[in-house]
């Protein structure tokens, strides 16, 4: 069995060709997470000290001005399998799916135990959109609109497309992907992003026939 050695972030290698990335936002969520659970994860290392896997954590140890993080240093891979194993790592880990059920009672459960739901990765709009159901009884996302007014865009677009998900991960990733912010009252967005109206002083114009009915 492979042991844990401690080594000297500063001796550790990334992996020159590395095609995962980690923004600033994700290193500090790694980073609140090594501060509250500690450094539960060793890093994956070959023989040299180049990182296999765990780039994020060492990013989120020299945040955190970590001297030395656990490491575990696999010598038994070729380096075609540590080519692949880099991929994989992270691959595989995306390819799997929430029981969206139990995360909300597991994320209820933390809520009530005054435990920040955000050190589980999970970012603010994506915990509106686990417990819009929830908290506004809609078990449809088409039914918050039910009952409003139709009304054209006063500005034309070349087209529109209808987009489909299946979790709110996947809602997240995808406005990130825009560069956009998404609530539980998105409906819309433009991309490129243009800038919004002031609808302040806008208001629905009343249908003749209601008010027809009110007198």
């Amino acid at each position: 069995m492979n042991k844990i050695e401690t080594i000297a972030v500063e001796k550790l290698i990334p992996y020159a060709r590395n095609s995962r990335t980690h923004s600033e936002e994700q290193v500090a969520q790694i980073a609140g997470s090594i501060r509250e659970f500690g450094f539960t994860n060793p890093v994956l290392i070959n023989a040299e000290g180049t990182i296999i896997a765990g780039h994020g954590r060492v990013m989120a140890a020299r945040k955190l001005e970590l001297e030395k993080v656990p490491c575990i240093r696999l010598t038994h891979l070729t380096p075609s399998q540590v080519r692949a194993y880099v991929i994989a790592d992270n691959k595989l880990a995306l390819n799997a799916q929430w029981n969206e059920e139990m995360l909300r009672a597991e994320m209820e459960a933390l809520k009530a135990e005054n435990f920040d739901q955000k050190l589980t990765g999970f970012s603010d709009a994506e915990l509106s959109g686990l417990f819009l159901e929830i908290e506004s009884g809609i078990t449809n996302a088409d039914d918050e609109w039910q009952g409003m007014p139709e009304y054209e865009a006063e500005e034309p677009c070349f087209r529109k497309v209808v987009v489909n998900f299946d979790t709110a991960e996947d809602v997240s990733a995808f406005f990130k992907l825009l560069g956009q912010n998404c609530t539980d009252k998105t409906k819309s967005v433009w991309y490129p992003e243009k800038e919004r109206r002031d609808l302040k002083n806008q208001q629905w114009a009343p249908d003749e026939n209601s008010e027809e009915e009110t007198k």
